[in-house]
């Protein structure tokens, strides 16, 4: 999905630029690469500089409700410092490293609802403009992709992925907001947990793996909220029983009772066994959610309706189209 537009603030002479992404999908902590296509006005520009803007879709809780808004989290100069003459054609490569928090937007092939985009913005003779929106695509890394995997084969199902601004306190988080991707109970949980909530935190070292579950009940008791998380390295992911281990996180959190004080800190880096387990800790700040509901038969095939999919790809273009509307106005 490519956006060309005229720079606004320069008039119609203005120059023009065009990002095209390079093919496929990116993952956390990996290369965004692509290129940015100038063409030059009716007049000669300095381009001071060019900038790539990382966005993503996010909904805010507050007292009055819900809100919903375009939240950046990350900036890269790619170019700048030359003069574009009247007419002309340039490309700019780029090469440059998403977060390794980046959320994940395609699972399987499949879209989970999760919106991002890259913007592209030029500064020119001390103005400064927005160029175009492109959407990105980020798949899974390996051990995110495995622990995914597991929880398929142990019956558990998709439900929905939501964008939360805030934090989750106890961890070594670093965006302003976190991803959850909700479960739906396996079988054998079903009668003591509405859902589970899964949130990645990546870093370079491994992985925070954070688990909420919901609950249920009982006769003479209360449905609450446990909290519990776990790291693991990124290496080795191949030679680990992710079945097995997955499958004692879930129990070890279903089981869990009720955590007073303040959790455990962020483990420092290179202390990343596959497994490790920290203090039930909890999500704090105003809590956010872009629930694309996707109805999954299991997270390990990752099968996504037909429908479902079309409302995704129409929530992804509605907020493309609803930059556009608002960047014109």
């Amino acid at each position: 999905m490519v956006f060309k537009r005229l720079l606004g603030s320069l008039g119609l002479g203005g120059p023009t630029v065009d990002t095209v992404l390079d093919p496929g999908p990116a993952r956390p902590g990996g290369s965004l690469s692509g290129q940015v296509r100038l063409k030059g006005g009716d007049a000669d520009f300095e381009i001071e500089h060019i900038t790539l803007e990382l966005v993503a879709r996010v909904e805010a809780e507050h007292e009055g409700g819900e809100s919903e808004g375009t939240v950046p989290f990350d900036r890269f100069v790619v170019g700048g410092g030359f003069r574009l003459a009247a007419g002309e054609e340039r490309t700019v490569p780029f090469s440059a490293t998403l977060p390794w928090e980046t959320p994940i937007s395609e699972l399987y092939g499949q879209p989970l609802g999760i919106v991002l985009g890259v913007r592209t913005e030029l500064g020119v003779a001390g103005a400064r403009d927005k160029g175009d929106l492109d959407q990105l695509t980020v798949t899974p890394l390996p051990v995110q992709e495995a622990i995914l995997e597991a929880l398929g084969q142990l019956g558990f199902g998709f439900r929905s992925a939501d964008l939360e601004y805030g934090r989750i306190s106890g961890t070594g988080q670093q965006l302003p907001f976190y991803q959850e991707i909700e479960i739906t109970p396996a079988p054998a949980y079903a009668s003591r947990v509405n859902e589970i909530e899964l949130t990645f935190l990546a870093t370079p070292g491994g992985m925070e793996v954070v688990l909420e579950a919901d609950k249920r009940g009982g006769f003479l008791s209360e449905g609450r909220d446990a909290v519990t998380r776990f790291t693991v390295a990124h290496d080795g992911v191949e030679h680990q029983d992710w079945t097995a281990l997955v499958d004692g996180w879930i129990r070890r959190l279903v089981e869990s009772r009720p955590a007073y004080g303040s959790p455990a800190g962020y483990a420092p880096e290179g202390h990343y066994a596959h497994g490790e387990h920290h203090d039930e800790g909890h999500r704090s700040g105003p809590g956010m959610g872009t629930a694309v509901a996707a109805g999954a038969a299991g997270l390990a095939v990752g099968v996504v309706g037909g429908m479902v999919a079309a409302e995704v790809v129409d929530e992804v273009g509605d907020f493309f189209e609803g930059d556009e509307e608002e960047d014109e106005g």
